[in-house]
Order: structure tokens, then C-alpha cells, then sequence
């Protein structure tokens, strides 16, 4: 449920409903048998629907079926025991098929109708029990069917995300064996052609070395460029993966975007440093809403992470020191707020006029304003 964006305690209230059970002697005069079945059936009850809910799906029939049982022996003496039955019509799981389950709810009722009139009930206490029966039943099953495709559609956006990471591996692996293929043969050919004339051409030797290390050094600078580029991702990418991955943990994330192409150190900076912020946001804060706003500040920009959940760090961990590290190459600063319970703000500043400057940036900030809430 925590996965899904949902708090476990709010399907607690649905516990509520089970009131009705106790409301027998507002109405009618009870003898010592509706006392023994509240006593004895309630704590069944409520064990059937924590189970119904903490329990593989698979075994989730036989809980409903437990549930109708408890709802028979209930209503000889209390009539408002088939509040029971109303529970089990809602924890009817759904197996793909929308026509099945409603058939088990169809069959659920009739039985209950039949014990009615066994029982001699009202004609008009069969409309209200199939009426919430059905209503909370059908209820159910739509939540629970948009529950499943929200799921699927989690773990396809999940199932994306690994095949893009493989992708870029094998093309990383690509690119780096086109890379340092040929240059690693030509150096190895240089080194042993200078290892066979070493001793009778000390000079052609030499120059063999000589041209092997400006090989070495040139292949150096190509790797060094390739990793630069594989390293600065983009901060319009970062933030759509960490949307996916935050939505994927059940955290909504809201973007307040106002500045945009920035300069490249600075953009690989940030982005690095929301990755993660939202990374620690998913595998630890427990929040259900995070916020990240990027805005300019006259001779900056400013980046600000922050999340509703659990707050209290007090101590810098790896990924935190990586971050304000990251921050001060820029000349930036970075602010941390966390008290215990009140979640976890991340600000960021830094100023855009040192970093042109000691990079030689001459592209100057362009403000876009961009409002999205996800």
C-alpha cells in the first residue's frame, strides 16, 4: 500500500462501517445469544480482515469464505450480523476476470437472502442488504481493478527504465571499445618494435616510445571527453527519472521550473545532486510529496529539494558530503534543513558568474518560465 501512494491506516477506517453490528438493541430487545456473538464473532472478524489485507491474494477466497460462514451463524442472533457479508463482497478479490467475481458476489447475497427468509425477515431488509452488499461491492472491485493497472503500469515504466539502462551500458561498451581498440593495438605495436630496436637502434626506439606515449596521451584525453559526456546528464532527463522513480515509490513529485540552459558544469551539477536528493527521498524520508524548484537569483540559480516524510538527519552521510562537494567545485553552497518529523529541505545556490568565468562559458543564462506538477 506504502508503494502504491497509500496510507494502511486509511483503509483502517473503513472499520467504521462494522458499527452496525453493535446497534442491535437500539432496536430491538436482545436476549444473552447477541452478546455471545459479538463477543465471539467480532475479534474473528476483525483477525479475517487484517489477514485479508497482510496475506497473499491467493488465499484471500478462503477469508471470504470464513467471513460468509461467521455472517450465517451471526444473524440467528443478531439480524445485524450481515454487516459481515458487506465486508466480504468488498474483499472479493478481483483474478482478471470482473464477471467472476461479481458472480461470487451474486451468490454471496442469494445466500443470505435464503437464510432471511428462513428467518423470517421483512421484505425490505432484503433490499437494504443486497443494496450496500452490491454498492459496496462493485465499489470494491472498480478500486481494486484501477489498483492492478496502476501496478502494471508501475512496473512497465520500471521494466522501461531497466532496458534504457542496458541500452546505454551496451552502447557505452560500444563506444569505448571503438574507442581504445585500435589505440591500445597501435601502442602494444609501438612498444614491442621499440623493445626489438632497442638494442640496435637506440634512437628509432626512442621516437617509437615517444610516439606511443602521444598515442597513450591522446587516447587519455578521447576517454576522459567520453566520460564527461556519459557524466553530464542533462537536467531536464534527471528530472523526468526522478519523477518516475519517486512516482514509482509512491511519492508525488511537484516541479516548479524557471531556469533553463544552463551552463554545462553547472548543469551536471545539479543534476547529480538531484539524483541524489531524490534518490535519499524514495529509500528513506517515507514521504508521500516532494518538491523540487530551480529559479534564477540574479547572479545564480538556486535548486531546492524538498519532501514531506520523516526528517531528522543529523548527520552527513556519503551522498550528502558527495553533494556539497560537488556544490563547492562550483563555488556554490548548499543548506540543509531536517528537524524530526517536519521532512527534509535541500537548498542550493550557486552563482553563475564564477562558473562562466573559470570555465570560459560565454552562452549566457536564458530564463524560461516552466510551471508542472506530476
Amino acid at each position: 500500500m506504502r508503494a502504491a501512494g497509500h496510507s494502511p491506516w486509511a483503509y483502517g477506517w473503513n472499520l467504521l462501517w462494522s458499527f452496525w453490528i453493535f446497534l442491535g438493541p437500539l432496536f430491538q430487545h436482545v436476549g444473552p445469544g447477541f452478546w455471545w456473538s459479538l463477543v465471539l464473532g467480532y475479534p474473528i472478524f476483525l483477525l479475517l480482515f487484517l489477514l485479508s489485507w497482510i496475506r497473499p491474494t491467493v488465499e484471500v477466497n478462503g477469508y471470504v469464505g470464513a467471513l460468509v460462514i461467521l455472517t450465517a451463524l451471526s444473524m440467528p442472533w443478531n439480524p445485524a450480523g450481515w454487516t459481515y457479508a458487506v465486508f466480504a463482497c468488498a474483499m472479493l478479490p478481483y483474478e482478471g476476470s470482473w464477471l467472476t467475481t461479481a458472480i461470487r458476489m451474486a451468490v454471496i447475497q442469494a445466500l443470505l437472502v435464503l437464510e432471511g427468509i428462513f428467518l423470517h425477515w421483512d421484505w425490505y431488509a432484503f433490499l437494504i442488504l443486497v443494496g450496500v452488499c452490491t454498492s459496496t461491492g462493485v465499489g470494491a472491485l472498480a478500486g481494486r481493478i484501477n489498483w492492478e493497472k496502476n501496478t502494471r503500469l508501475r512496473m512497465s515504466h520500471e521494466q522501461i527504465r531497466q532496458l534504457a539502462a542496458t541500452a546505454e551500458r551496451e552502447r557505452i561498451g560500444r563506444d569505448l571499445h571503438d574507442l581504445l581498440g585500435h589505440t591500445l593495438s597501435l601502442i602494444t605495436m609501438k612498444l614491442e618494435l621499440s623493445r626489438r630496436l632497442l638494442d640496435r637502434d637506440p634512437a628509432t626506439a626512442r621516437r617509437e616510445l615517444a610516439e606511443a606515449e602521444e598515442v597513450a596521451r591522446h587516447a587519455l584525453a578521447e576517454v576522459r571527453a567520453a566520460v564527461t559526456g556519459i557524466r553530464a546528464a542533462g537536467f531536464a532527463a534527471e528530472l523526468a527519472s526522478a519523477s518516475l522513480l519517486l512516482r514509482t515509490s509512491g511519492v508525488r513529485l511537484d516541479q516548479h521550473l524557471q531556469a533553463f540552459n544552463l551552463p554545462e558544469p553547472v548543469e551536471c551539477g545539479l543534476a547529480l545532486v538531484l539524483r541524489e536528493a531524490t534518490t535519499n527521498i524514495a529509500r528513506h524520508a517515507h514521504a508521500t510529496l516532494a518538491r523540487v524548484s530551480l529559479a534564477g537569483t540574479g547572479d545564480g540559480v538556486q535548486l531546492c529539494v524538498e519532501d514531506n516524510g520523516r526528517g531528522g538527519i543529523q548527520v552527513a552521510g556519503n551522498g550528502l558530503r558527495g553533494m556539497r562537494e560537488r556544490v563547492q567545485a562550483l563555488g556554490g553552497t548548499l543548506q540543509l534543513d531536517s528537524p524530526p518529523g517536519g521532512g527534509t529541505r535541500l537548498n542550493v545556490q550557486v552563482p553563475l558568474a564564477a562558473t562562466v568565468a573559470a570555465h570560459g562559458i560565454e552562452s549566457p543564462l536564458v530564463f524560461a518560465r516552466v510551471r508542472h506538477a506530476t
